[in-house]
């Protein structure tokens, strides 16, 4: 491990959180930290009994994107440098936010301040995003950089906040207040920058309660539906209940209804 490491993981009653600490630089996604956040997702998806993730930052910054001033510094500007950018989004960024978006226990993304570039991707890929009243998002690609946003933002906020408002943003070089992404339904919520540790661990308590499949479930449910007609995700439905009624969560869950009490679903 670095001696410095700019991630750090701790688990506490089957909850885990991953926090960026390059506090001082607002959390660029360096190779390095690609490298240990990776890292920390792959132990996190191996600790079977983890029931949830939060996912968050130290400092004043979430996360600030690409690391633009170590480009700046090596004097990488010269047309292969577009290569070698293709190479590190194929080995760590996409693989990033594709295991953030598959990952087995439900993740909470807390975002406690800004969130620009790749960085509001990342805090984008969370199955629920809590931001606090300081946070904003930031997409500077085309405006500043002529490049296309990456991370996935070209993906979810059209499917967040529609088409519209996603352009807006990419080609305006303004920012999304935490206040504004709550009311156009791009985050959960948000909240006092103080509460906010304390909301994403309530949040992360409850999902860490869900049957063990849930997330799963709610994600391709979602997923289907962008693709099928009426129709054809009514018939997804029913071939999802037909076998998820005979599954141990909807007894237990019946058998709680009738005795009154909340279900307890088993981890596995």
């Amino acid at each position: 491990m670095s001696a410095n490491p700019l991630v750090r993981l701790s688990v506490e009653d089957q909850i885990a959180t991953i926090c960026l600490t390059d506090a001082a630089r607002m959390n660029p996604i360096s190779i390095p930290l690609q490298q240990e956040l990776l890292s920390a997702l792959q132990t996190v998806t191996a600790q079977a009994d983890t029931r949830a993730l939060i996912l968050t930052a130290e400092g004043r910054g979430f996360c600030v994107g690409a690391d633009l001033a170590s480009m700046a510094a090596s004097g990488a500007t010269q047309a292969p440098l577009g290569a070698t950018v293709a190479e590190m989004m194929d080995r760590w960024t996409n693989p990033l936010i594709l295991g953030l978006r598959q990952m087995r226990c439900p993740v909470v993304c807390a975002i406690n301040g800004a969130a620009a570039g790749g960085g509001a991707g990342l805090a984008l890929a969370g199955d629920v995003v809590v931001a606090a009243r300081s946070a904003y998002f930031y997409l500077p690609f085309l405006p500043r950089l002529g490049i296309v946003p990456d991370c996935g933002t070209s993906w979810m906020m059209p499917r967040y906040i529609g088409r519209a408002r996603s352009t807006a943003l990419a080609l305006l070089d303004e920012r999304l207040s935490a206040e504004r992404a709550a009311e156009w339904g791009l985050v959960w919520e948000c909240v006092d920058d103080e509460q906010l540790p304390a909301r994403a661990r309530e949040i992360a308590t409850r999902l860490a309660g869900l049957p063990p499949h849930a997330v799963h479930e709610a994600r391709a449910l979602f997923d289907a539906s962008e693709k099928n007609d009426l129709a054809a995700q009514l018939a997804y439905e029913r071939d999802r209940q037909r076998e998820l009624i005979d599954g141990p969560c909807f007894a237990e869950g019946v058998s709680a209804f009738a005795q009154k009490r909340a279900p307890r679903f088993n981890a596995a």
